[in-house]
């Protein structure tokens, strides 16, 4: 029996995480589930099913709701107010931090962004295992987060980075030439940067593969997605970012493979599903019978590969060179990012904006010319980097490209 701690439970990733739990009691228990507070209903519904002993929440002023929505489903469950076990409840910024280093086998990040690094660094400082599906607390923290990471203590969740697992096990890191990352390539693969001008949110919304929350699915339309997982994967296997190479595979069935020295191409392959890297990552080094279906031999089917290119989605390189820089330029990168997202989905800039913006912030930093002239605004070097540069890092990013996407700036009302 594994004891197990969800942060993001009422994500694509937590849900989808809880869902491989249900039919598999006998293996997994439920200890501690976090969210942000905003879906208090369907936390709610994970309480009464899953009993948590805790429950932390980042909005504080959700605590009430929460309590008034597991009355309120307990109530259509048929159960007396009385059966109902409330969980100790944490809330505030730093509550899934606290959950986190609370004790349990594994605890499952599956919170989005950069919020995301305090919590993982506690689940590692704890000794537990983490199966981390937030990408983005790997790439900004860097060296902090692997030197922390005992061996075999970090887990991917990301398909990619699971199937580069799978892959790796297939021979000595001696051996390895390259890691090859495939990509989908988005709603947008085959367009030209030209014909990128005027897509709206809702066509960057329309990934034809995957069913994921809004930033992953913006980055995964400008590819910035791919860029964070190149620098992910660097970081997970001690690969220079040159010996990986990211490909598109439309049908997002080869996840990712490992070239070795031979020429041999190790592939890990199945139908897109995020269940089978979840519940890996809840039991590695062991798989979890059923928790995907596999490839239909039966029916035709056709795996195409093309290059990328990288003049119409620039995001990759744009985050190779991050990640070859190190130190503070990766969360530069991450944060930036993040602003942009928002700015494009509330019509103040356009799609090409988002990625054109993260290089003009990561060039301010580099320079050091960013203004205005704080702590963040300078790039640290991996040989200095503390949590404390990283966010302030963080902030001075988030800041200068609110600022280059300010309305005024942006020219959209």
């Amino acid at each position: 029996m594994r004891d197990v701690i969800i942060l993001g439970s009422t994500g694509s990733i937590g849900t989808q995480a809880l869902e491989v739990i249900a039919s598999r009691r006998d293996q997994f228990r439920v200890v501690g589930l976090a969210a942000g507070g905003g879906s208090v209903d369907v936390l709610a519904e994970q309480v009464l099913e899953y009993a948590p002993r805790t429950v932390a929440l980042a909005r504080p002023t959700a605590v009430q709701d929460l309590q008034l929505a597991l009355y309120a489903a307990a109530q259509q469950r048929g159960w007396n107010r009385g059966d109902v076990r409330l969980p100790r409840i944490i809330a505030g910024a730093d509550a899934a931090t606290e959950l986190a280093a609370e004790p349990a086998d594994v605890v499952l990040n599956g919170i989005t962004g950069s919020v995301g690094l305090l919590p993982t660094l506690a689940a590692l400082r704890a000794g537990t295992t983490l199966a981390l599906a937030n990408k983005e607390s790997l790439v900004i923290g860097g060296r902090l987060v692997t030197e922390a990471a005992a061996p075999g203590q970090l887990v991917a969740v990301d398909s990619e980075h699971s199937a580069f697992a799978q892959c790796l096990r297939a021979g000595r890191a001696s051996e390895v030439d390259k890691l090859v990352l495939t990509a989908s390539g988005g709603p947008f693969r085959g367009r030209t940067r030209d014909e990128l001008t005027d897509v709206t949110p809702d066509q960057a919304m329309a990934h034809p593969t995957w069913q994921m929350g809004r930033v992953i699915t913006i980055n995964s339309a400008t590819l910035v997605n791919k860029g964070l997982e190149l620098i992910e994967a660097g970081l997970l296997y001690d690969m220079p970012l040159d010996r990986i190479q990211v490909v598109v595979h439309p049908q997002s069935i080869v996840h990712s493979a490992v070239q070795y020295v031979d020429g041999a191409l190790i592939a890990q392959c199945s139908p897109p599903d995020m269940k089978l890297p979840i519940a890996l990552g809840l039991t590695w080094p062991d798989r979890v019978a059923g928790a995907a279906a596999p490839v239909d031999w039966t029916t035709a089917a056709s795996w195409t590969f093309e290059p990328l290119d990288t003049v119409a989605f620039p995001a990759v390189e744009l985050a190779r060179r991050a990640g070859t820089l190190g130190g503070t330029a990766p969360a530069v990168f991450n944060a930036a990012n993040e602003v942009c997202v928002d700015a494009f989905c509330e019509g103040r800039i356009g799609f090409l904006a988002i990625v054109d913006t993260i290089t003009a912030v990561l060039d301010e930093h580099e320079s050091g010319a960013g203004t205005p002239v704080t702590e963040g605004s300078r790039f640290v070097g991996d040989d200095a980097i503390t949590v404390e540069t990283v966010l302030a890092a963080d902030a001075w990013a988030r800041q200068a490209a609110r600022r280059r996407t300010a309305p005024d700036v942006a020219g959209r009302p």
